[in-house]
Order: C-alpha cells, then structure tokens, then sequence
C-alpha cells in the first residue's frame, strides 16, 4: 500500500508540474525546494529494489525537472553525467594519500569538541587541591586544627 501510495503522489506532482519549469511558474518556490530534495535522491541513487525509481524515470516531466535543477543550481554535478571512475590499477592508498591523516583528524577534532563542551557544561570538572599525608585529602577539622 505504501509503494502505491508513494507512486500516486508521484503521478499527482506530475501533472500538477505538466510543462511548467517549476511548480509556480518560471521562478522556483519553496515547494520546489522541498520536491527536489525527495525526488533528486530517489532519482540518482542507487536502490536494491528500483520499482518506485522507475516509475519516477517514466514521468519525463518529473525527470527534467530534477535535471534542470541540478544543472542550475549544482553545475558541477548536473545533468545525467555520473563522475569518471578512477583509472584502473589505483588502489585506495593512492586515491588520497592523505586520508588516514585526515581520517584521524577528524577523530581529534571531534573529540576536542565533545571534551570541551564536557567541561563547558559542567558535566566534568577538574578540581584542584592539596592533598595531604598518605595521599588523601585534609578534612576541614584537619585544616582548622592546622590554623591553630
């Protein structure tokens, strides 16, 4: 029911979009946002099962709206071009030499991120004071006596 349902909406915004550019006219809405970003991944992606992705690649109206869009907006990504494949005989290591530096990096940063924000927030504080014979701290009575 869920795959019918999902294909009916598709069916309905393609003949609420017809011919037009964008869904209110030549200029594109927030709507057109919201679309886009639902039918761009199920146009692009690659799914195990593929029934709801055909039926969207049947809607042709559907299709060139989602192509005039990543052409407009993502230049570098538009159309229906996929990017190149690495040349043959490259092996990961040698597709970016700098990726374990950059994967352990990563891992610092965040946890930077995560320790700061502990300390910022109090959730973990360090406190500091003087600790006394045998390593243990002086109680108050200790230290009034001391004072003496």
């Amino acid at each position: 029911q869920l795959y019918r349902e999902a294909r009916e909406c598709l069916t309905l915004l393609s003949q609420r979009l017809g011919s037009q550019k964008f869904f209110f006219g030549d200029s594109p809405a927030s709507l057109d946002a919201l679309v886009f970003s639902r039918l761009a991944p199920l146009l692009k992606a690659k799914l195990p099962n593929g029934k709801l992705q055909q039926h969207l690649k049947s809607l042709q109206n559907l299709c060139n709206y989602c192509t005039s869009i990543l052409s407009l907006y993502f230049p570098w990504d538009g159309g229906e071009s996929c990017p190149l494949p690495p040349p043959a005989g490259l092996g990961e290591a040698e597709e970016d030499p700098y990726k374990r530096r950059k994967q352990l990096l990563s891992v610092l940063v965040g946890l930077a991120a995560m320790l700061g924000y502990a300390f910022l927030s109090g959730i973990v504080s360090i406190q500091r004071g003087s600790v006394g014979p045998a390593g243990r701290q002086p109680s108050a009575l200790e230290e009034e006596e001391e004072e003496e």
